[in-house]
């Protein structure tokens, strides 16, 4: 066997270093703080209903594209059957009138002229986007670290629709419509809500599910994370659970290991961090590897918001609405303060797709708003009043759902609210940010280094040094570096396939 490595964290990236590590003979293990895999890869059970954290869609769901190869590697898609949506969104106004996203790229053209004959000028461009994005398939074959000359200029046909389409933000494209429901409806469909939010990755999400290679996997965000956990149990690596790292040891500026809460110490001749990037830099490194570039990530970028999961267990079927990538989204009567804002509009998604998550019968239903980081830390230091407000959300969420689809509050056998406080206790994540930095048109290609300035022996991996985050990303993270640790060591970088 090669080197040893330790990585920090069992999330997907965690894993998907591992199993790569494995495959090219070094010895890794893996401290995770929690008592399962995945991270924010996640789920959770409540009175018999399964709570998805995590998975949307999976881009390279099946062949087609060249992740499907990562996730055959790591074992992820032998046996899973897949879920592919008629629908990314349905957008709502008060008379009742729904902009619905359809994932057939044909259909929803024609449903966009129709909703709006006079926007066809607008219409022709956003299709014509995806069909531009429908050129691209990035390459998997190294590290964009590796890249040489030749390599950027083979690169050059898939870059155009990115630079083309990466500069303009999906609220500027939507503000093109002169049709005023379908130039609100864009907005909420596509994140246009979200300050200068790349119009590209919209684009390529629609290529990936009209391809059907973005499609939902059967039974959760968990039981993926433990598919890959299988995957890397199986090729001998080890996993330390409840096993949180304090500190990361150095000595005469390389990682030589790590210190874990309890206090006792395990060395390596590489350290990975795959967990938080703030905690990693600033609490485990004390912050004495950094420069003003890398300060300023922290300091300037903006942050995926946190949310509040109110997820409820329903026993009805709703058979009678399709399946859709991210819900119903509809006005609400008049404003409503849920939390710390004031709601004019309420997103939900029924998981009917998957009978996995609830009894037969059943089905779970969630509603996701963003919040605000600060007032949950404060409102946390008084126990009483943080459930008690939780409790509010719930009922309050509940009585307004009744209203878009009567008879559901009657049918309700659970609620759950994971806060974001939830989520920065289970997963460590900075200021509860689920995705890390949010990419925008400045932002969309920026790229972040896995190494930190003066430390040797020592690579961050996962969505901190991944812009954009996701799934996909950060377990191609996982594997670019060892393929630069083979490339260091002059090693050939290989893979296997279960």
């Amino acid at each position: 066997m090669g080197r040893s490595v330790i990585i920090i964290g069992a999330g997907i990236a965690g894993l998907s270093a591992g199993c790569y590590g494995q495959m090219n003979n070094y010895r890794t293990q893996i401290f995770e703080m929690g008592d399962q895999p995945g991270g924010v890869c996640t789920s959770w059970k409540r009175k018999g209903y399964t709570i998805d954290g995590c998975i949307h869609w999976l881009v390279g769901s099946r062949p087609g594209s060249n992740f499907y190869t990562i996730w055959e590697q790591l074992g992820v898609v032998q046996g899973r059957k897949m879920i592919d949506h008629d629908q990314f969104a349905r957008v709502e106004d008060k008379d009742g009138k729904a902009f619905t996203v359809y994932t057939d790229i044909k259909r929803l053209e024609q449903h966009m002229l129709e909703l709006a004959p006079k926007d066809k000028d607008v219409i022709s461009d956003f299709i014509k986007g995806i069909n531009d994005c429908a050129k691209i398939d990035m390459p998997i074959d190294k590290a964009p670290e590796l890249y040489g000359p030749m390599d950027g200029i083979k690169m050059m046909p898939l870059l155009k629709p990115l630079l083309k389409w990466g500069k303009l933000s999906s609220r500027d494209f939507a503000n093109r419509f002169k049709d005023p429901f379908v130039r609100e409806a864009f907005n909420v469909a596509f994140f246009g809500e979200v300050p200068d939010f790349p119009l590209f990755f919209i684009l390529m999400t629609m290529v990936w599910l009209s391809q059907k290679v973005a499609s939902y996997p059967l039974g959760g965000s968990l039981e993926f994370s433990r598919a890959i956990e299988k995957r890397y149990l199986g090729l001998e690596g080890e996993i330390h659970y409840k096993s949180p790292v304090e500190k990361i040891l150095v000595k005469d500026d390389k990682a030589v290991g790590v210190r874990l809460a309890d206090g006792t110490e395990h060395y390596s001749d590489i350290v990975i961090s795959a967990a938080d990037g703030h905690t990693t830099i600033f609490d485990m490194l004390d912050g004495n590897y950094i420069n003003d570039e890398i300060r300023g990530y922290y300091d300037k970028l903006t942050l995926f918001t946190p949310l509040v999961h109110v997820a409820l267990g329903v026993d009805r079927k709703f058979d009678e609405l399709p399946h859709s990538v991210t819900g119903i989204n509809y006005p609400l009567d008049e404003p409503v303060t849920i939390g710390e804002k004031e709601r004019k509009r309420l997103g939900v998604y029924f998981y009917n797709f998957d009978p996995s998550l609830a009894p037969a019968g059943k089905t779970v239903v969630k509603v996701m708003l963003d919040s605000d980081y600060e007032y949950w830390k404060i409102l946390r230091q008084d126990l009483k009043r943080y459930e008690a407000e939780k409790e509010q959300i719930a009922d309050k969420v509940v009585s307004l759902l009744d209203k878009r689809f009567p008879g559901l509050a009657a049918k309700v056998e659970m609620s759950d609210v994971a806060t974001p406080i939830t989520w920065e206790r289970f997963t460590g994540n900075w200021r509860a940010s689920f995705e890390g930095w949010l990419p925008t048109t400045k932002t969309f290609s920026m790229r972040m280094s896995k190494t930190l300035p003066g430390l040797d022996n020592f690579y961050m991996v996962g969505q901190w040094v991944e812009p954009g985050g996701g799934v996909p990303a950060v377990a191609m993270s996982g594997r670019n570096v060892f393929q630069i640790i083979c490339h260091k060591d002059k090693r050939p970088f290989g893979t296997t396939t279960p």
